[in-house]
């Protein structure tokens, strides 16, 4: 189960990029829980999305906000894509990453993202540890027999050592990839 487990959180730091990416879209988690703050006048429903130290500048912008929705359709627009900028913004600077906008209209998960949803909203690790250690397995097996195939012909001509050199080469990056992300902690 251990095992499972690290291979779990191995693919899921292999798409760490993506994962925390998904934060910046306008249809993210982050947007999502702004959008609902808005709409019930409860600040308190993003602030898990920022540090402590931060709360003031959210409450602040909360504030702004909602004073400047009583304008008009237009104004509203604009303050709610200002606070869901700024929420983002101060979000992903915790994060230790730069903000560099909204993304999208529309972000469509990765599949490693939309495995960890599910298992969350489930309450369930189940499925998705079976379909990830299932992903991995498969994997090294089709990098491993491909290695071993190419390394039967290295010596029959350059082109045959240079494709077994790849195959080789993807297949250690691979390993090393999967070992550095299941040693990653914070």
């Amino acid at each position: 189960m251990k095992k499972q487990i690290v291979f779990i959180v191995l693919v899921i730091s292999l798409a760490a990029e993506t994962v925390f990416a998904h934060c910046d879209w306008i249809n993210g988690p982050v947007v999502a829980d702004a959008r609902a703050a808005l709409t019930k006048g409860d600040v308190t429903l993003v602030l898990r999305w920022v540090p402590s130290a931060s709360e003031p500048e959210i409450r602040r912008a909360f504030e702004r906000t909602l004073a400047a929705r009583a304008s008009g359709d237009k104004a509203r627009d604009v303050a709610d894509q200002w606070f869901f900028e700024t929420v983002v913004r101060v979000h992903r600077a915790s994060e230790g990453e730069p903000f560099t906008g909204l993304e999208g209209t529309e972000y469509t998960p990765n599949f490693a993202v939309q495995l960890g949803d599910n298992a969350i909203n489930r309450n369930s690790i189940e499925s998705m540890e079976s379909t990830l250690t299932g992903a991995i397995r498969s994997e090294l097996h089709r990098r491993f027999a491909a290695a071993i195939e190419a390394r039967k012909h290295a010596n029959e001509s350059i082109d045959a050592g240079r494709r077994y050199v790849h195959a080789y080469t993807e297949f250690i990056h691979y390993l090393d990839n999967l070992h550095r992300s299941a040693l990653t902690s914070e």
